[in-house]
């Protein structure tokens, strides 16, 4: 095993313009059989939502990681993202689940990964 101590390049970042724009983007992977959960850190007296994930085949690269993310004030009072795709789309935030609704965790961080520049 190698003593040499491996550079960690960052991610690429893309914000969103809304919270529902990410909410809808996280159930949309779901769909595809992914498992997906939004993570949230405090970094400069916001609060980050966001969700990892990898471009494949990107050029010569096995894969090129992007950070999705949505930048509030607030933190969000819930554990969940709750949306219901019927005729009109609801996005809620929750403390549980709701059958017959996709639910997204909302995973908190004690701090902002190193890998993520904002």
């Amino acid at each position: 095993m190698s003593d040499k101590k491996k550079d960690i390049l960052s991610v690429q970042t893309i914000k969103v313009k809304s919270l529902e724009d990410l909410a809808r983007f996280a159930a949309s992977s779901m769909t595809l059989g992914y498992s997906v959960y939004i993570i949230h850190f405090k970094h400069n007296d916001k609060h980050v939502y966001g969700i990892l994930t990898v471009y494949r085949d990107y050029y010569n690269y096995y894969g090129l990681p992007i950070f999705y993310y949505f930048m509030t004030e607030k933190q969000l009072e819930g554990k969940y993202i709750l949306i219901k795709l019927e005729e009109k789309e609801t996005i809620m935030i929750s403390d549980g689940t709701k059958p017959g609704w996709i639910h997204i965790p909302i995973i908190s961080l004690d701090k902002k990964p190193d890998f993520i520049t904002l």
